[in-house]
């Protein structure tokens, strides 16, 4: 379940092999042993199947060379073709692979790939050995030339009998190790041989397209030098302990209150769609707050209560903000959901701003986030200092755009109090930047330590990350989550287990999870095309029991 950097891999290998848990010779042979097992198994009977191994120049090439010498020895029949390779004399695995009269072909003495192609003619496997997770710069000249050829030629096989399949050690030559940025061209595999541990890049988009199906095979790395890995994999082995419980002589009070603000007049769908989803993942009751004259558009579900606010011009009026903070003080809430379906007008703006406790009538009681007091000073008679907070916090939507026009907010608001649920576009407003970086955990990473937040980077790729610079990942891209109105469900889902008394990371990793899962069988039930995010709701609860399941 972790996932690593190339630097992280190499500073795990470099422990364990200073703990003494092989040398980097051994932990070569591991890696390409086991990349050979999986090989022989694909080809079935390996006797006599013919298998072109790619060699490079660094480590990926010598596993590439120790996987030519474990095949030769099961009786398939490898040939090497060597990229930028050199020193034969000094190195061992290509000396071992000459003993056995493994036929070799040099790239660089057939320019136009013409013997290339006669090779790909009769092989079966290719295994991709040229730059695993050590080449990240632009692929140019001789071996963009060789890539595409192959790209080309293993192509036009698929839709026959002679298929040939790529088999790529750690990652596909072309994929950026960690961003999985496609390095001008990339070679696409059928399947994704990681060794030891998998490389982010292997989850990432564009480069994911390029990975086929992805395993990992171990190469006896320390229990103990996992510890410091900042990435993980969301998946069901991952979320399967998160899930709250769900006593036999529980009452609705027992899985908590959410307030749901959200709703405008050309949003209400949004309003429906997120409050519908708290109740469906499981809150014990679920509130809508939403502007008066659209409330009967909200379409919510009956067991959805509603608080009608104040509007202006079908949005809601800054004089709601007093109501809200009311019925949350006096209702006993255990999470609030903040901006589907909202506008960025004016009144919306200042509305929310008095929720969150930024502008505020010195005459009303505060109920919300309290702000950094001077030091010595004395604001305990201060009605705009009352010490009473807001429940754990979603902002979704144009929540995060009216946060985005804030100055300063991080600094104003209590840490590790809100879930922020971004998807690219909103992720931009909120740093400030016109285009974000193309490693996108470390940019989740980042804003979340810096901000103090969980964040919730959405994507075909979706990154949770914490403020102690934790990340985890879930790689499960779907179209048929490609619709309006899915990232409102998601924000209901991780509201609805705030309620329910998770922890803010833990509540945004499983309702991660818990959506794909919806996704997933929506896709598998209705196809890609033509799904609609209200389909997700009535799977929420098959989801969730198919999770305890286990």
């Amino acid at each position: 379940m972790h996932v690593v950097t190339a630097a992280q891999m190499r500073a795990i290998e470099a422990a364990s092999v200073a703990a003494g848990a092989g040398t980097w010779a051994e932990l070569m042979e591991r890696a390409g042993s086991g990349v050979a097992q999986v090989v022989q198994r694909m080809l079935g009977t390996p006797t006599g199947k013919r298998v072109l191994i790619l060699v490079g120049s660094g480590n990926n090439g010598g596993d590439a060379l120790v996987v030519a010498r474990h095949l030769h020895d099961a009786g398939a029949l490898p040939t090497l073709y060597i990229w930028q390779r050199t020193e034969v004399a000094s190195d061992a695995n290509w000396q071992q692979c000459r003993q056995r009269g493994l036929p070799e072909l040099d790239a660089h003495a057939d320019p136009e790939q013409h013997r290339l192609r006669e090779l790909l003619g009769q092989t079966q496997i290719i295994v991709d050995g040229l730059l695993g997770s050590g080449g990240n710069r632009p692929i140019t000249g001789l071996l963009a030339q060789i890539i595409a050829t192959l790209n080309a030629v293993v192509g036009q096989t698929q839709a026959t009998a002679q298929r040939v399949r790529v088999v790529a050690i750690d990652i596909p030559t072309g994929v950026h190790a960690d961003t999985g940025q496609i390095n001008g061209i990339a070679l696409h595999a059928d399947l994704t041989v990681a060794t030891g541990l998998p490389k982010r890049g292997i989850l990432l988009y564009p480069g994911r397209c390029a990975v086929g199906k992805h395993i990992v095979v171990p190469i006896g790395i320390p229990p103990q030098e996992l510890e410091q890995i900042m990435s993980i994999q969301i998946n069901k082995e991952s979320v399967g302990n998160l899930l709250p419980t769900r006593p036999d002589d529980a009452h609705k009070g027992t899985f908590g209150k959410v307030l749901v603000v959200a709703g405008s007049l050309a949003y209400s769908g949004a309003a429906a769609l997120a409050s519908t989803a708290a109740a469906r993942a499981g809150a014990g009751l679920v509130t809508l707050a939403t502007p008066r004259s659209i409330a009967a558009l909200a379409l919510r579900t009956p067991e959805v209560t509603l608080l009608p606010l104040a509007e202006s011009s079908g949005a809601i009026a800054p004089s709601a903000a007093e109501t809200v903070r009311k019925h949350l003080d006096e209702g006993n809430y255990a999470a609030l959901l903040i901006g589907c379906g909202l506008d960025t007008e004016e009144a919306t703006a200042q509305f929310f701003k008095r929720v969150l406790g930024y502008e505020q009538p010195h005459t009303a009681p505060r109920v919300g986030f309290r702000l950094p007091e001077a030091a010595g000073s004395d604001r305990s008679s201060d009605p705009l200092y009352d010490p009473e907070q807001l429940p754990p916090t979603v902002i979704d939507a144009d929540g995060l755009n009216l946060l985005a026009q804030i100055e300063e907010w991080p600094t104003r608001l209590p840490a590790e109090r809100l879930i922020l649920t971004p998807h690219p576009g909103e992720m931009r407003r909120l740093l400030k930047q016109d285009e974000l970086a193309a490693d996108l955990v470390q940019v989740a990473a980042d804003a979340a330590q810096a901000w103090r937040q969980v964040v919730v980077l959405k994507g075909a790729t979706t990154i949770v990350a914490t403020p102690d610079g934790a990340t985890r990942i879930l790689a499960v891209g779907n179209p048929a989550l490609a619709t309006a109105g899915t990232g409102d469900v998601l924000a209901g889902i991780i509201a609805a287990l705030l309620a329910q008394g998770l922890a803010t990371a833990d509540a945004a990793t499983l309702g991660v999870y818990l959506h794909s899962a919806a996704g997933a069988m929506l896709r598998d039930e209705l196809g890609e095309m033509g799904t609609l995010a209200s389909d997700l709701l009535p799977r929420l609860p098959l989801v969730i029991r198919a999770l305890k399941a286990g």
